[in-house]
């Protein structure tokens, strides 16, 4: 009997965080920001900012930046794709769930340009039987359409049972809700526990600190 597993994209599948500080690095050297223009953009990234046009806005004022905040974010989205990373055990994992009966995608909410680009040039592409980017379908996690697209395209639904696995636990500002999101739609979970949330009360049925715990658990599972 096929199983299916919805993985989450950034810090789940490729470290967004660890590209996000290459960026941030290589966006204070263009600007001549100095290292009190590195320490300010972390402490931003980290003061609840995780839309990047709000994010760019709050930026271009600080510096006084002369380029749009649409070109800024535009810029970001170009790059970004080049800096994230997909270590080789974990984009192999998808091919050793493919051989205990699983069908995998990745379900991730973000601009259609930049998530698109992380899953082509990271090869995950080739490694999935199929994704939903909210980006393209109009529909974000939490909701379970979400979750629903990416089951129909790897032909199965969501009541034959299934598995999310993702680092967010819930809906708030611009989270996206991978655990919550899961269970509301029936799936079971495995939360990516990154520190983000320290001592966060959640429903998920296993908690990891990296997805390969997770990959390991769901080729141990039963139907």
């Amino acid at each position: 009997m096929q199983q299916l597993a919805l993985f989450d994209l950034d810090n789940t599948l490729v470290d967004l965080d660890e590209a996000f500080r290459l960026w941030v690095e290589e966006f204070a050297q263009d600007h001549e920001l100095g290292h009190d223009g590195v320490n300010w953009l972390a402490a931003l990234d980290r003061s609840g900012y995780p839309h990047r046009e709000v994010f760019f806005a709050k930026v271009r004022e600080h510096f006084g930046l002369l380029d749009p905040v649409e070109e800024l974010w535009g810029q970001y989205r170009r790059r970004m794709p080049y800096l994230v990373h997909c270590r080789p055990e974990v984009l192999s994992g998808p091919s050793r769930l493919w051989v205990s009966g699983w069908r995998v995608a990745i379900v991730t909410n973000g601009t259609a340009d930049n998530q698109l680009g992380k899953i082509r040039q990271t090869g995950l592409a080739e490694a999935v039987d199929a994704m939903a980017l909210s980006g393209i379908e109009g529909v974000r996690k939490p909701a379970a359409r979400s979750f629903e697209i990416a089951a129909e395209r790897c032909r199965m639904a969501l009541s034959d049972g299934g598995w999310a696995i993702g680092d967010n636990l819930t809906a708030d500002i611009a989270l996206t809700a991978d655990i919550a999101g899961g269970r509301s739609a029936g799936l079971r979970t495995i939360w990516i526990d990154r520190g983000a949330w320290p001592d966060q009360d959640h429903e998920a049925d296993h908690t990891v600190t990296d997805v390969l715990e997770a990959i390991e658990i769901l080729r141990n599972s039963h139907p």
